[in-house]
């Protein structure tokens, strides 16, 4: 495997490479039907979670508040997300492809970047919508109106779609003095940029980027529990007490479950942790197909008015009969 990625990308200085190398996870190349089986079913799971998400929000007009107007756009990303992941994955699973042209690699980088920055964007947008029922409930219905949620989610297009635009383009006409081997199954641009040349101005943009979400995000999540801790020690029963932390409990286990393995990632990075490839790789894929797979779950579940809404659903109808 090292030797052929070592043969297929020579180090010379190009102004685009015309492919790169993805890294699948090793040793999977000898049982690619299983591997591919795999991903297909957390695929087909997840895409079935997140479809009756949306179809319930959907459906149930006593849903349509901002809640869960936020939760229906997170399964948004979700699905988007996994869809996009797949390609490269399936194509390493099935036919042993490492090799992916630049064009492709750059677009899937975008997508997979806007719709994961849409992810953070929503446990962000759900962390301070908690904070403000739990903290200012009788101005909260004036607080978070129509009109600033349709604010809110004109910011995070903007955020989404405005920051990551220019990313393709600038790598693009990057100039690349190393071997076009990635360190993930799929194109980020963190690992794109590690490829360019030292000096290239492509690199500062792309590190303002991840900075602006993905370090962002987790400290204003942090910043709103600390509130909504604070607030929960001054109500005067435990039952009160419980009864609000019960209405945050699926978002405190999807924050962790998004943000630790990319902190890690990050971390093993940039400090260039000597960690093994597998480990490495198995973690991205935690990261990248976990969230998707487990937050229709945790919501379905700890909600206590989406499970009850699917289940209604779920039940069959009864048929009257005419006399």
């Amino acid at each position: 495997m090292s030797t052929f990625l070592t043969q297929s990308a020579p180090n010379t200085s190009t102004s685009m490479a015309p492919t790169f190398l993805l890294v699948g996870m090793p040793g999977l190349s000898a049982v690619p039907s299983w591997w591919a089986i795999a991903l297909l079913t957390v695929y087909l799971l997840s895409a079935l979670g997140n479809g009756a998400i949306l179809w319930i929000i959907a459906l149930e007009p006593a849903l349509h508040r901002p809640m869960y107007f936020f939760l229906f756009l997170l399964s948004v990303s979700d699905v988007g997300l996994t869809a996009v992941l797949m390609p490269t994955l399936l194509g390493l699973a099935l036919a042993d492809a490492h090799a992916v042209p630049a064009s492709a690699c750059l677009l899937q980088m975008f997508f997979i970047h806007v719709f994961s920055v849409m992810e953070s964007s929503m446990l962000l947008t759900m962390a301070l919508d908690r904070a403000l029922a739990i903290c200012r409930p009788l101005h909260f219905p004036t607080l978070l109106t129509s009109g600033i949620v349709s604010k809110i989610c004109l910011a995070i297009a903007f955020r989404c779609l405005g920051l990551h635009l220019p990313l393709p383009f600038l790598l693009a006409h990057m100039p690349y003095c190393r071997p076009q081997v990635l360190t993930h199954s799929y194109c980020l641009h963190p690992g794109v940029v590690r490829l360019a040349c030292p000096g290239a101005w492509g690199a500062v943009y792309s590190l303002f980027v991840v900075l602006s979400a993905m370090a962002l995000d987790p400290m204003l999540i942090f910043l709103s529990y600390g509130l909504i801790g604070r607030v929960l020690q001054g109500l005067g029963s435990s039952g009160d007490r419980w009864k609000a932390g019960q209405t945050c409990a699926a978002h405190l286990c999807a924050v962790p479950l998004f943000y630790v393995p990319m902190i890690l990632l990050a971390l093993i990075g940039r400090l260039r942790v000597p960690v093994p490839q597998p480990a490495h790789t198995l973690l991205s894929y935690v990261h990248f197909l976990l969230p998707p797979l487990i937050n229709p779950v945790l919501y379905s579940v700890k909600l206590r008015e989406m499970r009850q809404r699917i289940l209604k659903r779920l039940q069959p109808r009864k048929v009257g009969c005419v006399q």
